[in-house]
């Protein structure tokens, strides 16, 4: 267990129920509990419909539990407003999705700066960290390129370097590798792990696969809306 001062998601008894109460009642998570520290390396792993996906939009501000208390770095989600649930999302997280969410009419560098003007980052800044960002990821000659110029690989890590430029504490990675070969997804972890290592980002990765779970340091395995395992890597066992 995490002490107060590392322990930067607090998810207690937290339920997701749709239809509650009616015959077709369903519990997306059925009173999960979880902490992770600053700096962790974790692996959400389940298959479809387990309710990894319900859990991650949870953490990740997209959505509210029915029941439970969250704190995110000791803040009280479930007590915020929308505005102050988007600020979040906006400062303290960086999404990375299976379908990219790149927007066509951008070019590269530009979908990288788009976080950013949210943010209120002006223009000559915004451009230095999200080229920043693409050299990162090794496409700083992309970045002129629309994402219908580029490979599918190359779409997901202009979609990383959009998540890193935001520089936030936590990223959140939902079947990052799920559109990818086997050699440009592995290429995408590493870029993740070493934001781990070499800036302490926190990364949460979201996956159905066990192989891509195992590249993670502590797995929390879920199963018809309950966590059924959560223990450091070398102990999982599936």
């Amino acid at each position: 267990m995490e002490t107060m001062e590392t322990k930067l998601i607090d998810v207690q008894e937290v339920y997701k129920i749709y239809n509650e109460d009616e015959e077709n009642e369903v519990r997306a998570l059925d009173g999960v509990s979880l902490e992770i520290g600053r700096g962790e390396f974790v692996a959400i792993v389940g298959a479809s419909g387990s309710g990894k996906s319900t859990l991650m939009n949870i953490l990740g501000c997209l959505d509210v539990p029915t029941y439970g208390e969250y704190y995110l770095d000791g803040h009280d989600v479930t007590t915020l407003t929308d505005q102050e649930l988007s600020r979040i999302r906006n400062r303290e997280i960086g999404f990375i999705f299976q379908g990219y969410n790149l927007i066509p009419g951008l070019n590269a560098v530009e979908n990288v700066e788009l976080p950013l003007i949210y943010q209120g980052v002006r223009g000559d800044k915004r451009r230095d960290i999200a080229m920043e960002a693409l050299e990162r990821v090794g496409l700083e000659d992309r970045y002129d390129r629309r994402p219908s110029q580029l490979s599918g690989g190359q779409q997901q890590r202009i979609a990383v370097a959009r998540a890193i430029a935001t520089q936030a504490p936590i990223i959140m990675a939902d079947e990052p590798t799920g559109a990818l070969d086997s050699k440009t997804g592995e290429h995408v972890l590493q870029i993740l792990h070493d934001l781990n290592k070499q800036v302490g980002t926190t990364i949460i990765l979201i996956t159905h696969d066990i192989k891509i779970a195992k590249t993670a340091r502590r797995i929390v395995q879920i199963s018809d809306g309950n966590i059924i395992q959560d223990c450091p890597r070398e102990e999982a066992v599936f």
